[in-house]
């Protein structure tokens, strides 16, 4: 039975949050590099948010099972809001330990909401056919699109209402949105879990799916999460605000598409779905390999990497819909939060892996340029060992379902 009233209240609440998580993350970065922090300054700086998201998405998981899944939505928005608070009470002398203070809470806050909200999904819409994975699809890219839209709200709001404006109207919508949540939402019943393994034990298809999903992520943020910011400012000499603006308009056609590819892809079962992710996976090599070769014929990196960016993050986006739709589907509802919290804490290692492999790699260049084409490099070979585990990923689906 569907909920849509719920299902639309959980859609809010995750979109609100990621507005103010991209709003940070912007801030944070730019906030640092204003400051003269280096690439790997900058990287080790959001290192907290990454760390915190591998153990919490398992905790988030074992919770949600035993408690139910509210509470857990409900503690991350609340996070959220404290980290807000506490950035903006030291908005005039905020350090480099604050803001890795702020991004370890921020990050805890953030898979909390995002395990409890894509569990939510299981639980809202119907698991036959095409309804869970529009399901999946929607409330991903939709909050993938805030994301975007809070780039371009960190990196404007910077240089124009300030930093301590910025986060206290932040943080006020976060409230806003947990109280909707405490008084509206429906309650699901926990189910009583006497062994911790049971965050950990899942079948051959969610463990391969898993390791594939932790290269796939480590792949994009390699490049993504430090190095092309950096590149965009100290290169190519763009200001903060058109950074922002430009990353915002990526990541907002990013979730465009994730929440377009049921309708675009139609895979019909989980069998074609594994195999799709397959293809696409290996589809990635081509704008990564296309991006490095122009680069080091010194095409314009202003051009290059604009539409390199683009191609990327069409088909990166198809291929992580695809995964997030086959991990909700995989098993029944019961185990559904710990098996998306054992995913997300794959997806987290692998951005914790690709944050700091982003910052180490980039500034051990004394040039910008080569350090960007070697992420790119690192980005490749990423993206074959994602492919590599996304085999065996596609037989194990394909047994799963027949």
């Amino acid at each position: 039975m569907t909920h849509p009233s719920a299902h639309r209240l959980v859609t809010v609440c995750y979109q609100s949050f990621t507005l103010s998580d991209g709003a940070l993350r912007m801030l944070a970065l730019l906030h640092m590099h204003a400051r003269g922090g280096s690439p790997l300054q900058i990287a080790l700086s959001l290192l907290p948010y990454e760390i915190a998201g591998v153990f919490t998405n398992l905790l988030a998981g074992r919770i949600g099972a035993q408690k139910g899944l509210k509470p857990v939505l409900l503690a991350g928005l609340l996070l959220q809001a404290v980290a807000c608070v506490m950035l903006a009470a030291v908005a005039d002398s905020m350090s480099m330990l604050v803001v890795m203070a702020a991004q370890a809470i921020s990050g805890i806050a953030k898979d909390l909401v995002k395990t409890s909200a894509k569990s939510y999904v299981r639980t809202l819409a119907k698991p036959g056919g095409g309804e869970l994975f529009s399901a999946v699809a929607w409330i991903t890219g939709s909050k993938n699109a805030m994301k975007g839209l809070g780039f371009f709200v960190g990196g404007a709001l910077l240089s124009t209402i300030g930093f301590f404006s910025t986060n206290v109207a932040i943080a006020a919508a976060l409230l806003l949105a947990a109280w909707l949540a405490a008084s509206q939402l429906p309650q699901q019943r926990g189910k009583d879990r006497s062994r911790v393994r049971s965050a950990l034990a899942h079948g051959a298809a969610v463990n391969w799916l898993a390791l594939a999903r932790m290269f796939l992520f480590g792949s994009r943020d390699v490049w993504f999460a430090v190095a092309l910011p950096v590149f965009a400012v100290s290169a190519l000499l763009f200001p903060s605000a058109v950074v922002g603006g430009f990353l915002s308009l990526w990541v907002i056609g990013y979730g465009a598409m994730q929440a377009a590819t049921p309708r675009l892809l139609q895979p019909g079962g989980m069998a074609r779905g594994g195999a799709q992710c397959v293809a696409l996976t290996f589809a990635l090599l081509a704008p990564l390999a296309a991006m490095w070769a122009l680069l080091r014929l010194e095409a314009s990196p202003a051009v290059v990497v604009p539409l390199g960016l683009i191609a990327y993050g069409i088909v990166f986006a198809m291929c992580s819909s695809v995964h997030s739709w086959l991990v909700v589907q995989l098993g029944d509802g019961d185990d559904t939060a710990e098996r998306v919290g054992f995913y997300y804490a794959a997806n987290s290692l692998g951005r914790l892996a690709g944050l700091i492999a982003s910052g180490w790699i980039f500034g051990s260049f004394a040039n910008a340029h080569d350090g960007f084409a070697a992420c790119i490099v690192a980005a490749s070979a990423a993206v074959v060992l994602a492919a590599l585990a996304s085999l065996p990923m596609a037989a194990a689906v394909r047994r799963v379902s027949s």
